[in-house]
């Protein structure tokens, strides 16, 4: 979870870069919002309350746009969206600690 927390932080994207990516892979209108909010560190149940729908509703969202990323999981949707020179230049400028390990 941890590391997850720090690949969040790590994302600095914006609503433009992220469509120009997400596009790519025919999410619906609704996919391309809570991906957005994904990306941007929001929780299901945060993003759940944001659009006045169950928490299941949004896992079950979840569902579908990491099936049409072909990814496992969160980790693997954010990663989609980080910029390979930003993420090394924040591991390199960061203390001992490595932002994300692979």
């Amino acid at each position: 979870m941890k590391d997850s927390i720090n690949l969040i932080s790590a994302i600095n994207i914006t609503k433009e870069d992220y469509l120009k990516i997400a596009q790519k892979f025919g999410f619906t209108k609704r996919e391309l919002e809570l991906g957005f909010l994904k990306v941007s560190g929001f929780s299901n149940r945060r993003i759940a309350y944001m659009h006045g729908i169950s928490e299941q509703t949004v896992k079950n969202h979840f569902t579908h746009i990491y099936e049409k990323a072909w990814v496992s999981g969160r980790k693997e949707f954010i990663e989609l969206f980080i910029d390979k020179d930003e993420c090394c230049s924040i591991q390199s400028t960061a203390s001992s600690k490595p932002v994300i390990s692979k």
